[in-house]
Order: C-alpha cells, then sequence, then structure tokens
C-alpha cells in the first residue's frame, strides 16, 4: 500500500512544510509508515528504498506528538484513499521484567494460585492494525 503523487496532493495541507536540507520527502516518509502499520514489521526492518529508517521513525514521532498523523489518516479516510482501523493499543505491564531488588517487595516462597500455567491463559492485550480494505 502506497500513496501515489495525486493521492498525496489531496493530503498534502495537513503535513509540515519540508525547511532545510532534508533527505526524505513527506511522501516517502508516509509510505514508510504505512508499510509499517500494514506489514507489522519493526523500523528497523523497513526496506532500503524508504531510507533510513532512524529518519522515518523520528519524523513519524515527531507528527504523531504533534497531531499532524491523526490529521492525515483522518483526511486519507475522508478521501477514501486508505483505510485503517487500530482495534487495540496497549501495553501489558506483566510483560516489563524488573529486577527483584528494583521492586521493592519481599521474596515470595510459596507459589500463588495464578502463578500456575492453566490460569494464565492467553495474553491480555495485542496491539493489531488491520486494513479494512485495499483501496
Amino acid at each position: 500500500m502506497e500513496i501515489t503523487e495525486a493521492q498525496f496532493a489531496q493530503i498534502e495541507h495537513c503535513l509540515p512544510l519540508q525547511r532545510g536540507n532534508v533527505s526524505l520527502s513527506n511522501l516517502s516518509v508516509l509510505n514508510a509508515i504505512l508499510y509499517v502499520a500494514e506489514h507489522g514489521c519493526k523500523w528497523r526492518g523497513l526496506p532500503k528504498r524508504f531510507g533510513n529508517w532512524h529518519t522515518v521513525y523520528t519524523r513519524m514521532n515527531r507528527w504523531s506528538k504533534s497531531g499532524v498523523l491523526d490529521r492525515v489518516f483522518a483526511e486519507l479516510q475522508q478521501a477514501q484513499v486508505v483505510r485503517i482501523k487500530i482495534e487495540a493499543v496497549s501495553l501489558d505491564s506483566t510483560i516489563v521484567k524488573v529486577h527483584p531488588d528494583g521492586t521493592g517487595a519481599l521474596k515470595k516462597t510459596a507459589r500463588s494460585p495464578s502463578a500456575s500455567p492453566k490460569a494464565v491463559g492467553p495474553p491480555r492485550f495485542i496491539w493489531l492494525p488491520r486494513m479494512l480494505e485495499r483501496p
């Protein structure tokens, strides 16, 4: 899924103006963001045709914090260029490992019932972007 020049012209007003000596155009950064959303790969796994992954990630992070990405995706969906629905975005705190000294809790000697493999069950939260339709 990539946006063409004609489709980009419809949403160009939502993106900030590029100033100075930039190596990547806003179109290529937007296509790289859509590639990561579609394929679910890591930023380091971006193909070389999109440029440096760190540059793409930094610009995406800046756009996300300033609300640019919200405006862009709203405009893209309104123009029916892409249809993306993010079902859940969450972080399950049980997967974050902390050194035992960092928790400040006393050492447990008996196993709790929730520590049994039967009570664990499936993961509690999953982040999964899904494409509704291909344009």
